[in-house]
């Protein structure tokens, strides 16, 4: 089959389709036959050499991916060839096929197509995982998400305002912020020009925000524990801004605050099949009357993998950008 490969570490030009094994599936896994998957940042740093897969995943980028079912191990039940379904991967999305465990398995929502169901996994599972799950965000909290307008941002917003919390977004550009205003976010921080501290401050009369949802990592931390209310949660998912910080514990302790850094890619297979279940259960209902839908950016070929890698690496988009490996 082919996949993307990456010839070395480095920037776009070197992700090539390459002729690569056909995957077969183990006693608990589907095979999917790929008609769509989407890029994640994640992606870029794998593609740089700074993300390597977690044992047994394929080399080959994607963390996610849409299809039908072309094969199925002798211990799965529940699926059929031919089932329509969208995947959370540890990786090999951006290929013709690409085996996963069932359990990260779901079915393609009710109203959704098959191409913007690539949109869905990473994202919905992510944010249901740490916004909800972990973070236990309340009706009636402030939710503060990093990169409003991205991916995880957008789905962010829409996932919180179902729970009655209020939301405010960082974002680069007044119009990255006015997409961000539509899906339902409130407090609109442009980070380029203001400060999102003060802020979250001001906009929530000196309480601030109860969960904040970060990929910057060691950049904003000492501003993430100072923006957070007492009782606050701070979950860390991404380190886009260094690994390596100071933490004011005496902050954190007055505030009765907590900080949680977490990753989904190199989970248990079985720590996913609950997220994957539980987004099934809470999400999916909210995707299929359309409270809740997927922001597409943009769709590229897969031959055009090089330009949707440079899109999101210049934070271009707004929302999902989606590779079509198949009609």
């Amino acid at each position: 089959m082919k996949a993307v490969v990456v010839t070395e570490p480095g920037g776009p030009e070197m992700l090539t389709l390459a002729d690569v094994p056909d995957p077969e599936p183990g006693p608990g896994e589907v095979v999917l036959d790929v008609v769509a998957t989407a890029v994640n940042r994640a992606d870029l740093m794998q593609r740089r050499g700074f993300y390597p897969p977690p044992p047994g995943a394929p080399e080959w980028l994607g963390l996610e991916a849409s299809g039908t079912v072309a094969a199925v191990g002798s211990a799965v039940t529940g699926w059929s060839v031919g089932d329509p379904a969208c995947a959370l991967l540890a990786g090999g999305g951006y290929a013709e096929q690409v085996a996963v465990p069932a359990g990260q398995l779901l079915p393609v929502p009710a109203g959704v197509s098959l191409v913007e169901a690539a949109a869905l996994p990473e994202v919905t599972c992510t944010v249901w995982s740490n916004v909800m799950m972990l973070a236990g965000l309340r009706p009636g909290e402030t939710l503060l998400v990093h990169g409003g307008a991205g991916g995880i941002g957008t789905m962010a917003i829409q996932l919180a305002r179902q729970v009655g919390a209020t939301v405010a977004v960082t974002a680069g550009s007044p119009e990255k912020l006015e997409r961000c205003a539509a899906l339902g976010a409130t407090i609109l921080v442009d980070y380029r020009q203001q400060d999102f501290v003060e802020e979250v401050r001001r906009a929530t009369g000196g309480r601030g925000a109860d969960v904040v949802l970060d990929a910057v990592g060691a950049k904003y931390l000492a501003r993430n524990v100072s923006v957070l209310a007492t009782g606050g949660r701070l979950v860390v998912i991404g380190l886009q801004g260094g690994r390596r910080a100071e933490l004011d514990l005496g902050e954190l302790l007055t505030k009765r605050g907590a900080v949680h850094a977490t990753s989904l890619r190199g989970r248990p297979v079985a720590e996913k099949a609950l997220i994957v279940s539980s987004v099934v259960e809470h999400v999916w209902p909210l995707v299929a009357d359309g409270a809740v839908r997927p922001v597409i950016d943009r769709i590229y070929p897969l031959a055009g993998v090089a330009d949707a890698h440079r899109r999101v690496e210049e934070s271009l988009h707004v929302g999902k950008v989606i590779l079509q490996v198949r009609s």
